[in-house]
């Protein structure tokens, strides 16, 4: 079997354009991987073999790539930088063990950067970074160390310092062993000589160097002391504490260089070797109970001598069939093997396994602990489930993801398409945990959901070129919210007479706003056995279903307690079903009464624009409903951060493009629910009551 210390299993992420996927490339080219590189702008890259990817130059969904390098086996997955495919980063980042971020030398920390970088900390994931693109214009390696301390709060340690910059750049000194790394300009990555630093570095890489060794030491005590005493540290002792403060997270070994034009990405890959975790090394996940979702504790020990522990982190449908990426933590699985997915209890039967190129593939016959592989024709096992040994049931920790906050109805074009349309949309919701999809039952219609208009408009590309299937496109909804203001007491009483058994069932109750974020909770405080307790979770059921669709114009309802505190009940006709329906009328007589309030989505949102158009930025936000919180010059412009109206931000980008003459940039994500101003409220109250009645 392998040897686990020789594994490392890393993913590759920044903002978008930062050169993600070129990184990717070069890495399997100097890896012997492919031969031929293919070029992102060319639209041949490797990984990005959708033909969305292809042609809009982004990266929308991870792959995955395995390689070798200096004896070691790289699980390499190459992610989007795209916010509207976030889940993409985030879901590959629960699966890897340390990641290499990479930032555009000229942009520097940029929206989606900082994102992404929020969710690797809180994956707890080791991380090198390369400073990309060195070779451009505006490009300044000193100042991207600068905003990596000051925006994202990280400790970057530099390794490497570029030797001259822009369309100067010809290489990089190591800092740690004080060699320069030169390229010649044939544009391959062999083609370098090791010589003496340059004459008119040797003062800064000797800054560096000692900045470098004092930071290092810090991870080992006795080091440190002999250090304070004069004694230098040998290679061997600065490696092993670079390594051990990568893997807490102490520090990020920071590199730089080209991608594209093939400069310095050797040390970055001797790097992953060096400092990153192999999958030993990292902390086990956590096992967690399968009712509660609470930690139970126990971990999932990387072993191939442990019962089975697997993660099943994506699901992709392509030309064989149905692809499930899975990320084994312990012990091993064989083509043959039976195995029990915990989420739904019934069990599976391993057929085709394969090692992922991309899009090619290699048969295996069995994996270990360690590996990312994929499994063919899986069929019940869905994002976030976890695999596992028959005889050892366990629950690893699931995935959360994000709720979609733009839908757009859709129908297809010819009657045919109608089936066709439902099979593509199941597969694709399987793929995309932050796509979603419901009928609505009153029109027929079919309202698909996601994370933003790039979102959706990818999907809408992948179900005609994929699928074959043409629809016609609705305008984009805005997902409202309804709550309550006030607190109100009332009672309600059900009662029916109709020859045999009746009806009875009377309930005293408070209905009062709850904390913002808290959801639909009921209590209960009725004494002596008014309602009897057997009753209790028909109430709560009664107002649970009614929460769905409130009474302004049928939108879900947030934020509300119910508590019951008295009522009455009949020894014959009351049942639990009665108490159900008497909780559903007090729902419809009461809400009204509590002052009703139409909640909309508020984006937190992040512009990036050249100087002279900040006052024409900041204007056409605060237009659109926008409050400004924060904003910060840097290098190439300002960044404007802000919290505004999902409602008010479609075809911003086009608006943003036009006042900034395509200099502009933004991201946005959702941050939280916020009561809608009564002019608006009035408006979609309307427009909803209208489509009502059009139907």
């Amino acid at each position: 079997m392998a040897d686990l210390s020789k594994y490392r299993n890393i993913g590759i992420f920044a903002h978008v354009d930062a050169g993600k996927t070129t990184t990717t490339e070069r890495i399997l080219k100097l890896t012997g991987k492919i031969h031929k590189t293919g070029e992102v702008h060319d639209g041949e890259s490797t990984t990005d073999f959708m033909d969305q990817e292809a042609e809009r130059g982004i990266t929308i969904q991870s792959a995955a790539v395995t390689c070798e390098w200096k004896g070691h086996r790289l699980n390499v997955i190459d992610t989007p930088g795209h916010v509207d495919f976030t889940v993409e980063v985030y879901r590959s980042l629960k699966v890897l063990d340390g990641g290499i971020g990479v930032f555009c030398g000229s942009g520097g920390v940029e929206p989606q950067s900082e994102t992404n970088w929020r969710y690797a900390n809180e994956s707890e994931v080791a991380r090198c970074i390369f400073v990309n693109k060195l070779d451009r214009m505006g490009a300044d390696f000193y100042r991207v160390v600068e905003q990596v301390k000051k925006v994202l709060g990280a400790n970057p340690l530099v390794m490497t310092l570029p030797i001259g910059i822009e369309d100067q750049f010809s290489g990089v000194v190591d800092v740690l062993e004080k060699k320069a790394y030169v390229w010649d300009d044939t544009g391959l990555p062999e083609n370098y000589e090791v010589q003496d630093v340059p004459a008119d570095m040797v003062d800064k890489v000797n800054e560096y160097h000692e900045m470098l060794v004092e930071t290092a030491v810090e991870q080992d005590d006795d080091l440190m002391e002999a250090y304070m005493e004069g004694e230098e540290p040998s290679l061997e002792q600065i490696k092993a504490c670079i390594r051990k403060g990568t893997r807490d997270l102490a520090f990020f070994p920071t590199y730089c260089g080209s991608a594209f034009k093939n400069k310095g990405m050797q040390l970055v890959l001797d790097a992953v070797v060096d400092y990153l975790p192999s999958p030993t090394e990292v902390d086990p996940q956590p096992l967690t109970d399968k009712d509660t979702g609470e930690p139970t504790g126990e971990v999932a020990t990387v072993s191939a001598d442990e019962p089975l522990k697997a993660l099943a982190f994506k699901i992709m449908d392509d030309r064989f069939g149905a692809l499930t990426f899975i990320r084994i933590y312990s012990g091993r699985m064989k083509k043959g093997d039976t195995v029990l997915n915990s989420a739904t209890g019934k069990t599976e039967r391993i057929g085709r396994m394969v090692e992922m190129q991309a899009d090619e593939r290699n048969e295996l016959t069995e994996a270990q602990a360690g590996d990312i592989i994929a499994v063919v024709g899986m069929k019940n096992v869905q994002t976030g489930h976890t695999l596992c040994d028959p005889k050892h049931e366990c629950t690893l920790e699931a995935m959360i993801f994000p709720d979609p906050v733009i839908s757009i109805a859709v129908a297809p074009k010819d009657k045919g398409g109608t089936e066709k349309m439902g099979i593509a949309i199941g597969k694709m919701v399987a793929e995309d945990p932050s796509f979603q999809v419901e009928t609505d039952e009153d029109s027929g219609e079919t309202i698909l959901k996601g994370m933003g208009e790039l979102h959706l408009d990818i999907k809408v590309d992948i179900l005609k070129r994929t699928y074959g299937v043409d629809l016609i496109v609705g305008q984009p909804q805005v997902a409202y919210r309804e709550t309550i203001t006030k607190e109100i007491e009332d009672s309600y009483t059900h009662k029916k007479q109709s020859g045999g058994s009746g009806q009875f069932g009377k309930i005293d109750y408070r209905i009062k706003p709850g904390e913002v974020g808290s959801g639909y909770k009921f209590s209960s405080s009725v004494v002596g056995g008014n309602v009897p307790k057997e009753f209790w979770p028909a109430v709560e059921k009664g107002f649970a279903s009614m929460m769905e669709e409130g009474v302004l114009a049928g939108f879900p309802v947030l934020d509300v307690e119910v508590e019951l505190f008295d009522g009455a009940f009949h020894a014959v006709d009351s049942s639990a079903i009665a108490f159900e329906i008497a909780a559903k009328g007090a729902f419809r007589q009461s809400i009204p009464k509590a002052g009703a309030q139409l909640l909309e989505p508020i984006m937190k949102v992040d512009v990036f624009t050249p100087e002279d158009n900040v006052g024409d930025v900041i204007g056409d936000l605060n237009r659109r409903r926008g409050m400004i919180k924060d904003q910060e010059a840097g290098g190439m412009g300002v960044r404007i951060k802000g919290e505004v109206p999902l409602s008010e931000m479609f075809g911003y980008i086009g608006h943003l493009r036009t006042i900034t003459s395509g200099r502009g940039q933004f991201s946005m994500e959702f941050s939280h629910y916020a009561p809608c101003p009564q002019n608006v409220a009035d408006e979609v109250i309307a427009a909803e009551k209208a489509k009502k009645e059009a139907k």
